[in-house]
């Protein structure tokens, strides 16, 4: 190795060594305790937004691009439909930075599903369902979800982060216990922070540590809810939901599943984690889901029992007190719910695809974690600068992928995050497979 090449590796170690212990310094001032403050002596982090700790970090974040001569790689602006490629600034690219599993955002059928639902209900619902009132498009909807699934009926909120937020935030108390898997999402840790319940994580999906979790605190506690994701969008793997089923049974305790990414991904025809094991639907308590991945619209669902779903309804603060969705959005997802039970191929594709990148990942000598090569796969580089570097110089060659870097990973496991679609093309995944050889 070259002394230039030593000398710059050497600087980027402590560039990010720098980075890191200023992250840290920003979490710990956060953390202070406060002293006795009077009207006279408050300081001005307390009343400044350029003083606020979160500010603070995006600071860092863009003085340690600009040190490392690094374009952000967030916010760029997609001149048109982004889907297994993508136009950005005028350029074509190879796209893996979206959630368009299926292809169906922008499909001919969904987009005039959405027009004719604009021109006959507009684009607003204009207030809060129980208010302003239902519009048929809801039910039926809400309806299709709940066949999907088996269950008695279902729930559509416009936001998928405010879905998990306001559910788990409503249901459970400080008399009740959460215990979720390490890599749950922030949506459900927020739910569980608002919601003042007693939390506790188990590693990720490890069933020998939740039974022990179980065992050690149910009985402490009212209501006890397991909460887990169906597809776990960091690392593209799943859970053992015959065996998270026989422990709820077990332990007198709810589930939750998250099927944020599986919905329309995972099973032969795209019903989720339960079409995996051949489950019955409602042998989980509450399903979650999102209208913005495969059923390309926006927004997100809980399906379950009649009690479960009315209680929502009626209560949920997310619900209750947010305008419904727009009637474009959900006909757009009833016409791709249709268009997924029409062409079974396109999940079929999706699954040949996304094997066919695993497979050359892994013949490559990446290191792909613990994904089951299901339309997530991560390629773990371990530095974020260089995992920024190899990202910024894809994208310099037409491929579009995420970085996924410090502080969001722990620094050892910073990675490129590939999102597949089942319109991309072994064409492209070989380019993109090459290219990576070259920068790794």
């Amino acid at each position: 190795m070259s002394t230039k090449k030593l000398t710059t590796d050497l600087k980027q170690k402590l560039i990010q060594q720098s980075l890191r212990r200023k992250y840290e310094k920003v979490d710990k001032e956060a953390g202070k305790p406060l002293k006795a403050l009077t009207s006279s002596n408050i300081p001005e982090k307390f009343y400044r937004f350029d003083q606020h700790p979160g500010y603070k970090q995006v600071q860092i974040m863009e003085q340690g691009a600009s040190m490392l001569k690094l374009e952000s790689p967030y916010f760029r602006v997609h001149d048109e439909l982004a889907g297994a490629t993508t136009k950005i600034s005028g350029r074509e690219m190879i796209n893996f930075a979206s959630y368009n599993y299926l292809g169906l955002s922008g499909h001919k059928e969904v987009n005039n599903a959405a027009i004719e639902a604009t021109q006959r209900y507009g684009t607003s619902v204009s207030a809060s369902r129980i208010m302003a009132g239902e519009r048929p498009i809801h039910g039926e909807l809400e309806s299709a979800i709940a066949k999907t699934y088996g269950v008695d009926d279902a729930l559509v909120y416009v936001s998928g982060h405010a879905t998990n937020v306001s559910t788990i935030g409503y249901l459970f108390n400080d008399k009740d216990l959460i215990i979720h898997d390490e890599y749950a999402h922030n949506s459900s840790i927020v739910g569980a922070q608002l919601s003042g319940a007693k939390r506790l994580s188990f590693s990720h999906n490890d069933m020998t540590t939740l039974e022990q979790l179980l065992a050690q605190h149910r009985h402490q506690f009212e209501r006890v809810v397991v909460i887990v994701e169906g597809l776990y969008g960091m690392d593209g793997d799943y859970p053992d939901l015959p065996r998270l089923i026989e422990l709820k049974k077990k332990f007198h305790c709810f589930l939750m599943v998250d099927e944020a990414h599986s919905f329309g991904v995972l099973g032969q025809t795209g019903k989720g984690l339960k079409e995996v094991y051949g489950t019955p639907g409602t042998d989980v308590d509450i399903w979650m889901g999102t209208l913005s991945k495969s059923l390309s619209g926006c927004g997100g669902f809980i399906a379950g029992e009649a009690a479960l779903i009315d209680n929502l309804r009626y209560l949920s603060p997310g619900f209750l007190y947010s305008a419904g969705l727009p009637a474009p959005t959900a006909a757009a997802a009833i016409a791709s719910l249709k268009i997924m039970e029409s062409e079974p191929e396109r999940i079929t594709q999706l699954h040949n695809i996304s094997t066919y990148f695993l497979e050359q990942a892994q013949l490559a000598g990446f290191n792909t974690g613990v994904s089951k090569g299901v339309a997530i796969i991560p390629v773990i580089i371990g530095s974020s600068v260089k995992t920024t570097r190899v990202a910024e110089s894809l994208f310099q060659q037409g491929i579009n992928v995420q970085s996924i870097v410090y502080p969001g990973v722990p620094e050892n496991s910073a990675r490129l995050r590939f999102f597949i679609s089942c319109e991309h093309t072994q064409k492209q995944v070989d380019q993109t497979i090459e290219a990576l050889k070259q920068l790794l």
